[in-house]
């Protein structure tokens, strides 16, 4: 049978031809048309759709872009302002509806441009590739924005949540005084206990910190003139087994002296801190140590020295590991029984312990570990911090903060052997902390010159001894002596 070779046919072909290649076209004009929204929001209306809607998408967009441009510029020179944007909630709650409004008109701008597409147009396999591609790309952009969004959202809640709208401080002598609480949240008791008990002492304009670590096994001591508990006992806290970190329970069991207080443990412990140091608290942070593992971990870790193998347990419990010798990277678990764990040491070794983590998490953690992990950073810390410290202040202590980060940290310790802590002099307590405060301000005698690290004696975990110090309670370079 001859083939076909009639006029028809190839006009017929030709057409099929000429059918093919106008499909190709409007296929690839209806991915370009994508792809213009994708880099450039409202071109494709402005060149083949409605103009109007063109003008204004693009208008938008650019002064989108220089608005975070000029922002982008002012905080490299002025971090002051960048940390005003993220910690301000009313403007923290314009950025997250903004960022809902930016989602949903790009969104809408991606299926107008499938629209002006003409997908009816298109084959099947044409049709159907071209919904494939819009629905990724308004997916993937709205579901960015609407991500960020609830970023923005977790971060305003927790300011709200955790810090609130209390009075301020003026600095005392030109310091910051922020009472620093770590407590157990264990069964069987009420609330947290605070078995550490920390002053960080921070001058209010420079951010250099001297950490004052007060023993929880302090006894005999007197609270600040004229408060609740100084009325209580005033001849000091002498009775019968009561120690610093009683006070707290005691206060727990006699709230209705502190009127309508919702921490009348915190407020009695400052009232004794105030005593025996003679600092005038600022502001006061309680940690949950079981809650503070979890913030290691969403850090990715923080690097420590183990000098000597740190039991994992015991004193009541069974020792079930150890955390071996060496310079490395601990997750939350062993950081937190690096820091805690009392087996085979005593709580003056503990303490040095304590101060070489805090440390090493100041100097260790950069603004891009902060954001990365910001997610799990603020579930973890809204089960970790409670504190008094209001959101107006909170701006001020972050750029203390930057500005602490690159300077050494100073320690005092009311620990021995310079304080008998079961029968300790007052007055030497009060010096030793004004003269360490003195020398973070290049104004007090310098301290005895200390054996080079490794020359020091090692004990339960930290250089040092109890009969002799621990290096890292009573130094002028934290980082050295840890």
């Amino acid at each position: 049978m001859q083939p076909d070779t009639s006029p028809g046919s190839h006009d017929r072909r030709g057409a099929n031809r000429a059918d093919d290649r106008a499909a190709r076209v409007r296929f690839r004009r209806a991915l370009t048309l994508m792809l213009m929204t994708l880099v450039l929001p409202g071109s494709a209306q402005l060149v083949a759709g409605r103009r109007d809607v063109g003008r204004i998408a693009m208008r938008i967009w650019f002064g989108t872009l220089a608005l975070l441009g000029l922002i982008a510029v002012i905080s490299w020179f002025w971090h002051g302002f960048a940390l005003e944007l993220v910690l301000n909630t009313a403007l923290l709650n314009v950025a997250r509806f903004a960022m809902m409004i930016l989602a949903v008109g790009w969104a809408a701008l991606f299926i107008d441009a499938w629209r002006i597409g003409q997908p009816l147009t298109l084959v099947r396999r044409q049709r159907l590739t071209a919904v494939g591609v819009n629905g990724l790309l308004c997916f993937t952009v709205a579901g960015a924005l609407l991500f960020a969004s609830h970023l923005v959202t977790v971060h305003r809640d927790f300011i709200l949540a955790n810090f609130g709208d209390g009075p301020t401080s003026d600095p005392s002598a030109g310091r910051y005084n922020v009472l620093l609480l770590g407590g157990d949240a264990g069964a069987g008791r009420t609330g947290l206990r605070p078995d550490s008990i920390t002053v960080a002492s921070i001058d209010a304009d420079s951010g250099r910190t001297v950490l004052v670590g007060l023993p929880r096994n302090l006894a005999k001591f007197r609270f600040a003139e004229d408060s609740v508990m100084a009325e209580q006992f005033p001849d000091g806290f002498t009775c019968e087994g009561c120690y610093l970190n009683g006070v707290s329970t005691w206060a727990e069991d006699n709230t209705e002296l502190f009127g309508k207080s919702k921490h009348p443990g915190v407020e009695a412990t400052i009232e004794a801190v105030e005593g025996i140091t003679d600092l005038d608290i600022s502001y006061w942070a309680m940690v949950n140590l079981e809650g503070f593992k979890d913030v290691v971990d969403a850090l990715g870790g923080v690097e420590l020295t183990v000098r000597q193998p740190i039991p994992v347990g015991g004193l009541g419990s069974d020792v079930t590991g150890y955390i071996e010798p060496g310079t490395r990277t601990l997750n939350g678990h062993d950081a937190l029984w690096f820091a805690r764990a009392r087996e085979g040491s005593d709580d003056y070794s503990r303490m040095a312990r304590q101060k070489c983590v805090m440390q090493a998490l100041v100097s260790q953690v950069s603004p891009t570990e902060l954001v990365a992990n910001y997610g799990d950073l603020t579930k973890a810390g809204g089960a970790m911090v409670q504190t008094n410290l209001p959101g107006s202040e909170l701006k001020s202590f972050m750029q203390l903060a930057l500005k602490a980060k690159d300077q050494k940290i100073s320690t005092v310790s009311i620990v021995p052997p310079a304080i008998n802590t079961g029968d300790p002099d007052l007055d030497k307590i009060k010096k030793m902390v004004s003269d360490g405060i003195a020398r973070a301000e290049g104004k007090g005698p310098k301290p005895a010159k200390k054996k080079a690290a490794k020359e020091q004696t090692v004990s339960g975990g930290s250089l040092g001894t109890r009969n002799e110090g621990y290096q890292a309670n009573a130094a002028d370079d934290l980082a050295a002596a840890c």
